[in-house]
């Protein structure tokens, strides 16, 4: 049952710990599907560089298990994909990872601010990487928690836990939009840093939607 999407959570996951976004079988990922509306899962507890297709879980809205052919149990955080989906219903795909510099910001609680143009690329209408409030890992209280956040931007962090990415059509392009909030997370604290605590010069908010020259022709 849904095998290519399958193949696609496993290379994302296997990616996202390559790229150093998560360690230690923390964070994971899924895909709903666009036809039947069913979630293809990471496990729970299982490596990501042993992980198959086979492990990945499928579920529906109700948080029911559809199809687990290895036997395992979804990721523990199952609830929180589902209220995204069901807070977003135009998103296909999410990447929650545990990255360094992002997770300084959740700890503390402090949005980032556009302070590099990449951030065009996480939907930001607030201008910020806003911050969904506290909740227990696995709980409900975490999952309601990021409908807000979400209503706003694609990207978000997560209080004391890590960072949420969502995209409406692939999880190569949720799993770099997590890249680039890790990226800003380091950019900014080293420019508070050098600036002697100081925020540093932020982009405007109109300046985020991305515009391709009208002088280039062909």
């Amino acid at each position: 049952m849904l095998e290519g999407l399958k193949k696609e959570v496993v290379c994302t996951a296997r990616a996202a710990e390559n790229m150093g976004l998560c360690r230690h079988r923390s964070g994971n990922f899924s895909m709903r599907d666009k036809e039947t509306g069913l979630i293809c899962m990471t496990p729970t507890g299982v490596d990501r560089q042993t992980i198959r297709p086979d492990d990945v879980v499928v579920m529906d809205m109700d948080a029911r298990v559809v199809e687990s052919l290895s036997g395992l149990k979804p990721t523990s955080e199952a609830l929180m994909h589902i209220a995204a989906y069901d807070e977003r219903p135009d998103i296909t795909a999410i990447v929650h990872t545990h990255s360094k510099f992002a997770l300084v910001f959740a700890v503390l609680r402090q949005p980032i601010p556009c302070i590099m143009a990449e951030m065009g690329h996480l939907g930001l209408t607030d201008g910020v990487i806003p911050v969904a409030e506290y909740g227990r890992q696995g709980s409900e209280a975490l999952a309601e928690a990021v409908r807000a956040p979400l209503r706003r931007a694609d990207a978000l962090l997560m209080a004391a836990h890590g960072v949420l990415t969502v995209d409406r059509e692939s999880l190569d392009e949720a799993l770099l939009k997590a890249t680039y909030v890790e990226e800003a997370a380091e950019v900014y604290l080293n420019a508070k840093l050098l600036n002697g605590g100081k925020e540093p010069m932020c982009i405007p908010v109109s300046d985020l939607a991305l515009q391709y020259p009208k002088q280039v022709k062909g």
